[in-house]
């Protein structure tokens, strides 16, 4: 929907409540962030959807790190059972780790903590996925940040 079409779409109705109609409260508050009603803007929640909205792209970052570990510790764990997909994999997940950085530079200096939260994460997995027992992987992250974007993983 083009902001033409919202603020036409919103112009006489009851203001939406941010409790009840996430998306008619979000309209709202950008048509009247467009309109420079600086004066009507529901400040408070408004902060923190904005931060919301940060925290999914480190929650992103994590995520594809927890799934390069995870076939890391697999292809480490299990030599005799790798496989192309788990290269594949491993690539396709450097990827996104790249293209959230690209996009969010400002997470750069948080790798490590995204890295480390993941890694918990990919140790459970790991063993859920391998069958071996959970000890068999080490409690803290092995790998740095260079060893895991740049090793290679090739059959």
């Amino acid at each position: 929907m083009s902001s033409h079409m919202a603020r036409s779409a919103l112009s006489g109705m009851p203001a939406a409540s941010y409790d009840t109609d996430l998306y008619g409260w979000a309209m709202e508050q950008a048509q009247r962030i467009r309109e420079g009603a600086f004066e009507t803007l529901d400040r408070e929640n408004l902060a923190e959807e904005i931060e919301s909205l940060g925290n999914e792209q480190f929650s992103k970052l994590e995520s594809a790190y927890r799934v390069l570990l995870l076939h890391i510790l697999k292809w480490d764990h299990q030599t005799e059972k790798r496989t192309r997909s788990w290269s594949l994999t491993i690539a396709e997940q450097r990827g996104r780790v790249r293209r959230v950085l690209a996009k969010n530079p400002s997470l750069k200096p948080r790798r490590e903590e995204a890295m480390g939260d993941a890694y918990e994460d990919a140790r459970y997995g790991a063993a859920r996925e391998t069958d071996l027992d959970l000890a068999t992987f080490p409690e803290t992250c092995p790998y740095s940040l260079d060893d895991i974007m740049e090793r290679p993983f090739d059959l």
